[in-house]
């Protein structure tokens, strides 16, 4: 049985989740890539557990987070129960659903059918009685949004979930699911959209959706801030052989265009000067906003989670700074998301 570090809480930086009760730390951890079938579990162990002495308490999957769908709730259960035991009430686990999962008309999107029936099955992978947060995991046109809202009102009010959040919600859609779940009496905590210097969608429009949450109590827990590895030193000189766009999936090489690299070459000089990693510099500067409560990172080594924490110890950004930052921060075409959850 692991046996945590007792000075885990002394360097983790803690936000409380909007006007909730709920404190998070800075830096979750994600288990969307590396955590599959594919990855050693003794590696996912290592990080996993690394992150708890780290002081990060809240660990983020999804129903389909692998490969395979379900792999990565599944080696998380064993961890649990071989290591984390005693200490669930120190974590927050979060789960969604939205994503194909199984074939057939009730294994995907947002209805009432899908949602419950997949967070059941993501409590018996885990091996768990209740998520802290379950959420939407993306906006589903075919389904009434009220139909959806009330099957997370249905998991909090049955204590399958402690806390309920929309991932990739635009403003618009964001304001008109406040208005479904104050009708209905649900509480809708958090949202977790992705954003970084690359994909700046959250900042856009009147009001912008860091508006809408900001207005309304709601935490930002805040996806790929390292663009999916783009806003690290591995793509500086071109596509390394084995990395995730050699690979292909999500991060397609034609994202790393010459006029892209050219961007993040310079953002990458400003993090030197300021004596810092590229991706420990991304990180701090999603979490300049005080609505954004926690950058969500992912990792494939316990050196790579501890980089990403070393983006703490320098959060504070010059108006100078800030200034060259925007003038390479720009929109990359990288939101894959959006097509697919919502109307941004």
């Amino acid at each position: 049985m692991f046996t945590p570090a007792p000075e885990r809480y002394d360097s983790m930086t803690y936000r409380r989740c909007g006007r909730s009760g709920l404190d998070l730390p800075a830096i979750a951890l994600g288990l969307w890539q590396n955590f599959g079938e594919a990855n050693p579990y003794e590696v996912q162990r290592d990080i996993v557990l690394r992150a708890v002495d780290l002081g990060i308490t809240h660990i983020d999957l999804a129903n389909n987070y692998g490969p395979p769908p379900g792999s990565a709730e599944k080696h998380f259960g064993r961890m649990l129960a071989e290591d984390l035991t005693d200490l669930r009430d120190e974590l927050v686990i979060s789960t969604k659903a939205g994503y194909e999962m199984w074939p057939g008309p009730y294994g995907d999107g947002g209805s009432r059918k899908y949602l419950l029936a997949s967070l059941d099955q993501s409590l018996r992978r885990m091996g768990l009685d209740y998520v802290d947060i379950f959420y939407s995991h993306r906006f589903d046109p075919t389904t009434p949004l009220r139909e959806t809202l009330g099957a997370l009102k249905t998991a909090v009010d049955s204590g399958r979930a402690l806390y309920a959040g929309i991932s990739s919600y635009s403003a618009e859609r964001t304001q008109e699911a406040l208005a479904i779940a104050d009708d209905i009496g649900l509480e809708i905590r958090v949202h977790q959209p992705s954003y970084s210097l690359l994909n700046r969608w959250v900042e856009e429009g009147e009001p912008s959706l860091l508006d809408v949450l900001g207005d309304a109590g709601i935490g930002s827990v805040v996806f790929s801030p390292l663009a999916q590895g783009m806003l690290t030193d591995k793509y500086l000189d071109g596509i390394p052989a084995g990395s995730r766009a050699a690979r292909g999936g999500s991060l397609r090489q034609e994202f790393l265009n010459e006029r892209t690299l050219t961007h993040v070459r310079a953002l990458n000089e400003i993090a030197t000067e300021r004596g810092q990693t590229l991706a420990q510099m991304a990180i701090a500067w999603v979490l300049r906003d005080p609505r954004v409560t926690t950058a969500l990172v992912g990792a494939s080594s316990v050196a790579q989670l501890e980089s990403s924490v070393g983006a703490l110890e320098n959060l504070d950004f010059s108006d100078d700074e800030l200034d060259r930052i925007d003038r390479h921060a720009v929109d990359a075409g990288i939101n894959i998301w959006a097509p697919r959850s919502s109307t941004l």
